[in-house]
């Protein structure tokens, strides 16, 4: 692929759906048209290297000697935001462009891609009295301020979704425009500079959760207890990404003595089947209409694995 083709493959869709296969699939499919692959990481857990085991983070042998990128590359310390993400994909992209690679972006966070894609909304920095003040209001009295201050955006968000109400609140509180006209002025995105070809996976619900569940009853055996132990070692604040992923709360509630391992196990992956199941949705409502999604039966699935070939114009 030439410098100046700037084509990027992008395989989303809700966690334990398949997309690191596929994206490993797709990178060798692509080698014998002479066109080397890399696959860049779009997963807000996969990002940090304390979480391997519990992120599903793809193994040696699973890459099968394909070049990936942003995997494990945030110490859990340090908080990866969607800008800063973002900025790091944009120049793993540029990168494999200038090599005359396709980059291959692979992930379910939406939040990650949107911003990646569309820009970042330039919200100035909130005021520390504003946020310490909203920040300490009820859940209950914040979405009733909401309400009265931006009802368009209290209207968006469910009532218990404490982090975005409290997020609206003070940006509209601190900047005097609501998110809503903030978002609208979206900058640095790249969907209008690259050619685009996503494929977003949407496999049956009860097909999706047995997975779910599979896989976390796996971790307990692969390793995640000792994963969770060392992050509870270095007492990183609880307020930390790393520290909120999906399953470290219910292994710390075993490791600490406040759950048996099987309600544990139970309750991890409860909170994997909800996690998927705001994915999914996000998913299928979010993105363009224009990416096709696929319900991952093996005939839809190796059709638009061969459509997608097709439209990258390597086969």
């Amino acid at each position: 692929m030439s410098p100046g083709a700037r084509k990027v493959a992008l395989i989303a869709g809700p966690t334990a759906s398949g997309k690191s296969d596929l994206a490993v699939r797709l990178a060798l499919a692509v080698e014998p048209a002479g066109c080397p692959a890399r696959v860049i990481n779009a997963d807000s857990a996969q990002v940090y290297r304390d979480l391997a085991v519990l992120s599903a983070r793809p193994t040696t042998a699973e890459m099968q000697g394909v070049d990936h990128r942003l995997f494990g590359a945030w110490d859990g310390a340090d908080a990866c935001s969607a800008a800063d993400w973002a900025e790091a994909a944009k120049q793993e992209i540029a990168a494999a462009h200038a090599d005359g690679a396709l980059p291959i972006l692979v992930g379910g966070t939406g939040l990650y891609l949107r911003t990646l894609l569309d820009g970042i909304a330039p919200v100035p920095a909130i005021d520390p009295e504003v946020r310490a003040a909203v920040r300490a209001m009820p859940p209950a009295g914040a979405y009733a301020a909401l309400q009265q201050e931006d009802a368009d955006r209290a209207a968006l968000l469910n009532a218990g979704d404490s982090q975005r109400v409290a997020r609206a609140l003070e940006v509209v509180r601190s900047t005097g425009r609501p998110l809503g006209w903030w978002q609208k002025r979206r900058e640095g995105g790249i969907a209008g500079e690259v050619e685009l070809h996503p494929l977003v996976l949407l496999p049956e619900r009860a097909w999706l959760y047995e997975r779910c569940d599979r896989r976390f009853a796996q971790m307990m055996e692969a390793g995640a207890a000792e994963e969770v132990a060392a992050l509870l070692d270095r007492n990183l604040p609880g307020d930390l990404p790393v520290m909120r992923a999906i399953g470290v709360a219910e292994v710390a509630g075993w490791l600490r003595g406040h759950l048996d391992r099987e309600t544990a196990i139970a309750q991890g992956q409860q909170a994997t089947r909800r996690y998927a199941k705001r994915q999914y949705t996000w998913f299928r409502h979010q993105p363009p209409a224009c990416w096709p999604r696929i319900d991952c039966s093996p005939a839809y699935e190796q059709h638009e694995f061969t459509t997608m070939l097709r439209t990258l114009r390597l086969t």
